[in-house]
């Protein structure tokens, strides 16, 4: 309620910039990845993404020709259509969003564990084994 009173009507030029809200949360935010280590851990983590996206790529290169992208933000460039991959990345209960040229962009979170990065990959590969299948299925 008190950083509320600071959004009235005409105080700010964008939506929500520059507001105190706003700047509370973007304190907080640094607060946490300025801790000690924190930077290092999120590296840790990307690589450990990254080389489980490359095995599924290796296993499935029918599907996924690559994985580009930087810490964890990342990209699996398809070697099929990228609304292919994720329709069947969302039937496995992953969201991911199609993007440039046959990417499928993949953005987890700073604080992503690495359960759940194992949990991710998981369901990427299950995600592509289905359209290494059917695609075999449909040439048949």
């Amino acid at each position: 309620a008190e950083a509320a009173k600071g959004m009235t009507a005409g105080v700010h030029g964008t939506t929500f910039g520059g507001n105190p809200l706003a700047m509370a949360v973007g304190n907080a935010v640094l607060d946490v990845v300025l801790e000690p280590g924190f930077l290092d851990e999120v590296q840790r983590k990307a690589l450990l993404f990254r080389q489980g996206l490359a095995a599924i790529a290796d296993e499935y290169p029918g599907v996924i020709e690559s994985v580009r992208g930087s810490g964890l933000m990342l990209g699996l460039k398809c070697a099929v259509s990228n609304t292919e991959l994720n329709a069947a990345l969302r039937q496995q209960h992953l969201l991911a969003v199609p993007a440039g040229d046959n990417v499928i962009r993949l953005l987890p979170p700073l604080t992503v564990t690495d359960e759940e990065i194992r949990e991710g990959l998981e369901r990427i590969r299950a995600g592509a084994k289905h359209v290494a299948e059917t695609a075999s299925a449909t040439a048949k």
